[in-house]
């Protein structure tokens, strides 16, 4: 389409931020413009389709427990394919199962037997996921706000679990060692997956952001389309400037800042690295979270995605994902060191397995230490430019989808819209 030269708000980035904004402004009447410098809309979310695997951009998943996520799709028209709940865990040459607590509140023989902390640790971990679980959130969000290691230590859990378990799952789904994320945020993942069911679609996590630009009328997603220069009152892209009554940056964290350098900071973020194998058996018969806790801090964690999802790989086959925090360049090295790993974990022989990819994603989270503000930061910098994106919310799908949400909020009551939709 032509770039029009004046409407009401032009969006920034065409991720899940920037889409779930669009969504809420389109609701509520008003005029809008999506521009988005890549070929495709999803941001960070996307699914590679090579030879009949689906490998998506890194290891993501879509939890049902997501608050925002039933307003903006049919989480049954995305065909989901679900884990299993609770994790494996390898440690000392044995696999040990940990359920979820709240799905299992009694827990099965399996975590009550397990070698993973103490029967006390398993025990407190409960309580604590438990009350995360069932708490309002703001009763949550109303606790002293720490860092997610000290949390766990206030809970009384032991050195042990936290290093056999706790720290290889949160290093994970935080892209981070360390645990220096707060303490909010970790309660609220904690919430998260205790309440809700974690899966993919079945064609893959670019179902996610194609369902929610679904609904948007396509003339007004203007793809290939890079945004050189913002400022109050315009956008400027390479086919020229538009005029606009409001500015929303949907853009990555860095992306974001540098388009706003005066008025929003340049963030930390954290990365990740996936590697994809390709198995003609798979190496357990379940989809489930496999943990390291061995304490070797190479590999996070590694699933079978084709359990959950057989559509992941072609008939007969079996799709392996194994997560690094951090970026680990392929390299002949690299991939050695991987497969030793996965064969100790997996406890089974992985020289025939076929390195499919390795993806890395620089900007996989934006850092989360605390203070985190309650989770929300201020998304009106003034001049009516806006900024939205999961680096403003929580770093997950759920900060992205409800950051856009809320900086379309914001932009429809600065404009005198209607804000209820």
């Amino acid at each position: 389409m032509s770039q029009p030269v004046e409407v009401d708000v032009v969006i920034i980035g065409g991720g899940l931020a920037g889409l779930s904004a669009a969504r809420r402004l389109d609701r509520a009447g008003v005029e809008w413009l999506l521009v988005e410098g890549s070929d495709r809309l999803g941001g960070r979310v996307a699914t590679d389709v090579i030879d009949g695997w689906r490998m998506d951009r890194g290891f993501q998943t879509i939890n049902t427990a997501y608050p925002r996520l039933p307003a903006l799709v049919d989480v049954d028209a995305l065909d989901m394919r679900y884990f299993t709940s609770g994790v494996l865990v390898r440690r000392g040459g044995e696999l040990h199962r940990l359920e979820n607590p709240v799905r299992e509140p009694l827990m099965t023989p399996q975590t009550l037997i397990s070698g993973i902390g103490t029967l006390t640790d398993r025990l407190k971990f409960a309580a604590l996921a438990t009350r995360c679980a069932t708490l309002p959130v703001h009763r949550i969000l109303d606790m002293p706000e720490t860092t997610t290691q000290e949390m766990l230590r206030a809970a009384g859990l032991s050195h042990r679990i936290i290093e056999e378990a706790l720290r290889p799952f949160f290093s994970g789904v935080f892209a981070e060692r360390a645990l220096d994320t707060s303490s909010h945020v970790a309660a609220m993942v904690l919430r998260s997956f205790t309440r809700g069911r974690i899966g993919v679609p079945a064609a893959g996590m670019a179902a996610l952001p194609a369902a929610i630009a679904g609904p948007l009328p396509f003339p007004q997603l203007l793809i290939g389309a890079r945004a050189l220069a913002v400022g109050p009152g315009m956008v400027v892209t390479e086919g020229g400037e538009v005029r606009c009554r409001a500015v929303i940056v949907a853009a990555d964290p860095l992306g974001a800042a540098a388009l706003l350098p005066d008025r929003l900071p340049r963030p930390d973020v954290h990365s990740l690295t996936t590697f994809y194998f390709g198995a003609d058996r798979a190496p357990v018969d379940e989809p489930i979270l496999l943990l390291d806790g061995d304490r070797r801090e190479i590999i996070a964690n590694t699933v079978v995605m084709s359990n959950a999802a057989p559509e992941y790989a072609p008939s007969g086959r079996s799709l392996i994902a194994a997560t690094v925090v951090g970026i680990s360049a392929p390299s002949g090295a690299s991939e050695t060191v991987i497969r030793v790993e996965l064969s100790r974990m997996y406890g089974v022989p992985t020289d025939d397995w076929d390195l499919l990819g390795v993806v890395t994603v620089p900007q996989a989270l934006p850092a989360a230490r605390p203070p985190q503000t309650r989770l929300r930061k201020p998304v009106h910098l003034g001049d009516g430019l806006f900024v939205a994106g999961d680096h403003r919310d929580s770093p997950s799908i759920q900060g992205a989808m409800a950051g856009g949400w809320r900086t379309a909020g914001a932009v429809l009551a600065s404009l005198g819209a209607r804000v209820g939709v």
